[in-house]
Formats: C-alpha cells, structure tokens, sequence
C-alpha cells in the first residue's frame, strides 16, 4: 500500500507538470516511453538507474505502471493451502510465485497495460481513477 500511494503521488507531479506545458494526452502518454523517462524522471523507477525494464518489449509505456487488472490487499484476499494470497490478476495473467507463507502474482511476462493503445483505451489523467479497482478492502 505504501509503494501504491507513493507512486499515484509521483505520477500526479509528472502528470501535473505535463498538463501546464499544455501537453495533449496523446504527448502525455508518450513522455511515459520508458527510453524517455529513464533520462528525465529517473526517481519514477528505480530500474531506471539500472537501465532495466521490467518488462520484456520493444516499446515500453510506463504510463499505466501498475496494472488496472492487479487486485491486492496487504491483510490477503484468501488463503490457499494454509499460504495468504496478497495479490492476483483479474485477468487469470500471468503466474504466481511463493514463500514465506505468502501467494503474489508475478506479472513479469504480462505486458498488457504497457502498450499505447491499451493506455489510451482506459485513459485518465489521475492515475488512482485508473488503479480504483486494484485495492481489495
């Protein structure tokens, strides 16, 4: 949960910043390039200090980092075989990895939200609205 408010509050600055330059949606999203963002928002990402994706793909758009089909809850969403499940994919993407009593969803081989048409599809200008549904109460 840390890491989620965190991160909304560095995407709004970005966003925010953007916006007065008068910057369209679609220049906007483009500024998100991961090439362009590992030189002008290094802080975004601390993969960006390594030149790292965290994804496998030609072009990626951290526009939407995160996943709007990501569902967590720090107290577990239900248990499976005396393990607490902390997350998982609404879109049944991806797979899961264990330990320390603990299920979470490894999303590293998805990379649906990080393609440009997908961002422009679910589009909004606050990050939250886009993220509304991920935090399990």
């Amino acid at each position: 949960m840390d890491w989620f408010e965190s991160h909304a509050q560095k995407h709004k600055k970005i966003v925010e910043k953007l916006q007065s330059k008068e910057y369209t949606k679609e220049q906007i999203i483009d500024y998100f390039d991961f090439e362009n963002m590992k030189k002008h928002e290094v802080d975004f990402c601390p993969l960006y200090k390594e030149n790292k994706k965290c994804h496998d793909m030609k072009s990626l758009n951290c526009y939407m980092c995160a996943c709007p089909n990501f569902r967590f809850s720090d107290d577990g969403i239900s248990k499976y075989n005396e393990q607490v499940i902390l997350s998982e994919c609404d879109i049944n993407n991806g797979k899961k990895f264990s330990g320390g009593g603990f299920i979470h969803q490894d999303c590293s081989s998805c990379t649906v939200p990080h393609h440009r048409a997908y961002i422009l599809k679910n589009f909004s200008y606050d990050w939250r609205e886009m993220m509304s549904e991920c935090k399990i109460k």
